[in-house]
């Protein structure tokens, strides 16, 4: 959503399939360890038929990196900017040679490419330049292998194949592109990050809870897709929300519940989402005149509850875009190498144990001594009343968009500019706010991202669709409705690691497509 997760999970249904991404972005099932060799048949042997189940089956998360060196510290800047000047060097020098497109090795093989291959890992400091050269794909190798995949956020198999040769073959200049571009947008950062704080890089779809300068916990994360862009944005979280309500922003209802009530009056309640009148006071949806379209002058409150768009936890971090973090019933889409589904909110994979560690130190409910923890997260949602608890310190959060950044350690790091921000020309997504929720934050104007080299974007720089983003920073300006500035979508590709998401509002929220 801003809109992030405002979809649930979209039903199956045949559609076109979408233009492929690019392969470096891709899922694969390629390059995962071989699976172990078949056993040997055995005779069955009878028994009882067992019991089914009435637990839901558990939850699959894509794998995450266990190395507890921060995305971004105080030293990123500064660090990124070198490694530029490296990789400027590397590509001034002829860059490394391209593999065969089309090469897979597994340990043991032997392949003329494996030169090649040796020779990039030297320039890129995964293999040292005393290593053994030789046709083998040996252990050494498959070692330098592993650490340049965890450089690029590609499963560390080991194994050569579709996703690691494109990474590979990816030019130094635009690698040194990504480093420049990245630390330009950090470029000015005032950003306060103390003991504890919370990092999302949009492009590694990714959160990172940091405490004492180690990351103590990085978690999955669902970011926006190219047309609904996660904004770059530096604050702090103020608030973890359990059982939150759902207001509907002015643009879904225009868009997309008007027409779908002419058709179903009863999907509203159905869905348990509530219309008020002035006052609060609750109109009856399914006698109410969907003719017009007066209903955007209505609050749509959907309530609170498991199929809640926003999920049973919401992380409340004030900002001029309305966005946050949240829960989703969604979760399948946790276990995509490619999670880029979202209208601009982040959503959270394991997002109660998140809201325990944010809530470290604030008293818990049962009193003085008393903490929260999952155990008592659970408990408070059980009780299906909706709950506000204030940090008893802020944790500063920022979203970044970082496509290529260096760590302290002198590694350089990678992933896909999914956002096209790095490309010099290439118009900047717009942040969508599809979502909020009562009370708390109220729907803004769509603000485009920064580019690289352009000032952080505010209110002021609001412009159509048309009209290119402003250079300079205007004298501020009233913020126009939403929907009178809300782009139309950019035509881009969807990942295939997960159904595509509706354009309508999702099946479980206002039903299927009328």
């Amino acid at each position: 959503m801003i809109l992030g997760a405002a979809h649930a999970e979209p039903q199956a249904r045949a559609e076109p399939a979408p233009a492929p991404l690019p392969l470096s972005v891709q899922p694969s099932t390629q390059e995962h360890a071989p699976a172990p060799a078949p056993q040997p048949a055995v005779a069955p042997q009878a028994a009882p038929a067992p019991k089914k189940s009435r637990e839901a089956p558990a939850l699959v998360y894509a794998k995450m990196s266990e190395d507890p060196t921060p995305t971004l510290t105080p030293a990123t800047f500064l660090a990124t900017m070198r490694m530029a000047d490296h990789y400027k060097a590397l590509a001034e020098a002829g860059g490394w040679s391209q593999v065969p497109t089309g090469l897979s090795l597994k340990p043991g093989d032997r392949d003329p490419a494996v030169a090649a291959l040796r020779g990039h890992l030297v320039m890129t400091g995964d293999l040292a330049a005393n290593a053994t050269h030789s046709d083998l794909y040996d252990e050494t190798l498959v070692a330098a292998v592993k650490s340049f995949q965890a450089r690029h956020g590609l499963p560390e198999s080991g194994l050569v194949q579709r996703l690691t040769v494109a990474a590979l073959n990816v030019p130094a200049s635009v690698r040194q592109r990504q480093l420049a571009a990245s630390a330009e947008r950090l470029m000015g950062s005032k950003f306060p990050f103390g003991d504890r704080y919370v990092v999302v890089n949009i492009p590694s779809a990714t959160v990172e809870a940091v405490e004492n300068g180690a990351v103590a916990r990085r978690y999955v994360a669902v970011v926006g897709k190219p047309d609904k862009a996660t904004p770059s944005v530096e604050t702090r979280v103020t608030d973890v929300n359990l059982n939150p309500t759902w207001t509907l922003p002015v643009s879904v209802i225009k868009n997309e519940i008007i027409p779908t009530m002419r058709k179903n009056p009863g999907y509203l309640a159905k869905n348990h989402i509530r219309m008020l009148g002035p006052g609060g006071v609750e109109v009856d949806s399914t006698t109410f005149d969907w003719s017009g379209e007066k209903a955007v002058n209505y609050t749509l409150r959907q309530d609170s509850g498991f199929d809640n768009s926003l999920g049973q936890v919401r992380i409340d971090m004030p900002n001029k875009f309305a966005v946050y973090m949240h829960d989703t019933p969604s979760k399948s889409l946790f276990a995509g190498n490619v999670r880029f589904h979202s209208h601009g909110c982040v959503r959270v994979g394991q997002v109660k144990e998140f809201a325990a560690w944010l809530l470290q130190g604030t008293e818990g409910p049962n009193g003085a001594g008393s903490a929260w923890g999952p155990i008592e997260i659970e408990s408070g949602i059980a009780t299906g009343e909706k709950r506000d608890i204030k940090l008893v310190k802020p944790v500063p959060v920022t979203f970044v968009y970082l496509t290529g950044y260096a760590t302290p350690d002198g590694r350089a790091h990678f992933r896909d500019d999914i956002y096209g921000l790095d490309t010099p020309g290439t118009p900047a997504p717009s942040a969508a706010t599809d979502v909020v929720t009562t009370g708390s934050i109220t729907p803004r104007a769509v603000i485009k991202p920064a580019r690289a080299g352009q000032p952080v974007p505010s209110t002021a720089d609001l412009t159509p669709a048309a009209q290119p983003i402003a250079r300079s920073r205007p004298a501020a300006a009233p913020a126009p409705k939403p929907e009178a500035v809300r782009q139309a979508p950019i035509a881009r590709p969807t990942p295939r690691s997960a159904p595509r998401e509706p354009d309508l509002l999702p099946p479980g929220l206002v039903g299927p497509r009328g």
